[in-house]
């Protein structure tokens, strides 16, 4: 039986759908897809013809009428001088207007980094906002690592960028706003567990018998899309497991692989058996690059932090047809910026048809044990957007080879 205390919020949304202005849009819309990007301020990596996710954010925000579930590693708001320019400032108030106005408004984050940046999750506590933290570590000793949103079960974002103010400013970052009911039911069905699990009944019975996936739902444009989300063991629908469709897609390459992400490596770091080898994604890049596909993969300056990061990318870069370059946000003018000026995106290409954005960095923790959401887009428009995004980067002045 559910918590009787779930009854309240339910019967107040069910009083918000008798108000017709309160009302969201009826019946199923056009599939689309808009790549959103945040380029870091001072860098020459903006472009003029993607919208910025500190734009796309309180936009979308603003059409809630009935819901709001935002699912994040952790929310962080500038402090002191910094707040003036802080870029998620209209976030945060486009959310708690939001819970004004009757929408049902939840957050959830990871419970690492809850007590660190305590006082913004606070700050959405205050404004009517439901805030769960969730702990993974007993279940598959991994985080919440994800970074989405999902407005009236229509609008659904996913992308690199965490709820923090450096996101939106001084990172190199891609998500996408997706625009389906197929996606959003998928997204909200994981939403609904993490939050069940966060929660004081802890997990529900029926966690295992949901099966709101989005495989293969047709775009407007032309194409398909699909939720991937991991880790396996804890999914509604253990079909959309996002490893599995992720070699998939670089083992169907013929021509060109392209990959970005802060990291790479191919040990476990964490989870139930750290120093165990991952060797998943690896293998399938060597593979791609056997029968001649030329593979490229760019990570951050962040990824030659630890010994396994540059023992595997030196390792990869050594394998014929493969090349591995390195970019290297500038600090910022106005002076050190900790945990930013960095390249945070984790994208793929493949064969300018189809691609992945995603919130996992390629280390087996984030795909094994830790919650992330992906996208597989197989469609050559949006392909070649992001596409062109990945070129701009890699052939960057601040873009160096390893």
């Amino acid at each position: 039986m559910r918590n009787p205390s779930l009854l309240l919020p339910l019967l107040f949304g069910l009083a918000l759908t008798a108000c017709p202005e309160a009302q969201a849009p009826k019946g199923p819309v056009p599939t689309r897809i808009e790549l959103v990007e945040t380029a870091p301020v001072e860098t020459d990596l903006d472009h003029a013809d993607i919208r910025d996710a500190k734009d796309v954010w309180p936009e979308m925000i603003a059409r809630a009428r009935t819901s709001l579930d935002i699912a994040q590693f952790y929310a962080s708001e500038a402090e002191g001088p910094r707040l003036s320019e802080s870029r998620l400032t209209p976030t945060i108030r486009a959310v708690c207007d939001a819970a004004d106005r009757g929408v049902r408004v939840r957050f959830l984050a990871d419970a690492k980094l809850a007590k660190q940046y305590a006082k913004t999750l606070d700050q959405l506590s205050s404004c009517k906002v439901t805030v769960r933290i969730l702990d993974l570590d007993a279940w598959t000793k991994g985080i919440l690592h994800a970074k989405y949103f999902v407005v009236d079960g229509r609008e659904s974002f996913v992308g690199s960028q965490n709820f923090d103010w450096r996101s939106l400013a001084h990172v190199q970052e891609i998500g996408a706003r997706v625009e389906s009911t197929a996606i959003a039911a998928a997204l909200t069905d994981i939403f609904d567990l993490d939050f069940a699990l966060a929660g004081p009944g802890g997990a529900p019975s029926d966690m295992y018998l949901h099966k709101k996936s989005a495989t293969n739902v047709p775009l407007a444009e032309g194409g398909t899309i699909s939720l991937v989300a991991s880790p396996p063991g804890l999914l509604p629908d253990e079909a959309s497991s996002d490893l599995p469709r992720l070699v998939t897609l670089l083992d169907q390459a013929k021509t060109q692989i392209s990959v970005q992400t802060l990291t790479y490596g191919t040990k476990l770091l964490h989870g139930k058996t750290p120093g165990a080898p991952f060797n998943v994604l690896d293998d399938a890049l060597r593979r791609a690059a056997g029968r001649g596909v030329h593979v490229r993969l760019l990570v951050s300056h962040w990824a030659l932090r630890n010994e396994d990061g540059r023992a595997a990318l030196r390792a990869l870069s050594a394998v014929p047809g493969v090349e591995v370059r390195v970019i290297t946000i500038p600090e910022s003018s106005t002076g050190e910026i900790p945990f930013a000026r960095v390249a945070h995106a984790k994208t793929l290409v493949v064969d300018d048809r189809a691609s992945w954005v995603g919130t996992s960095n390629w280390e087996g923790d984030y795909f094994l044990s830790s919650r992330n959401v992906a996208l597989v887009v197989e469609s050559p428009a949006f392909t070649a957007s992001l596409a062109r995004v990945f070129e701009d980067a890699w052939k960057a002045p601040i873009t160096k080879p390893l």
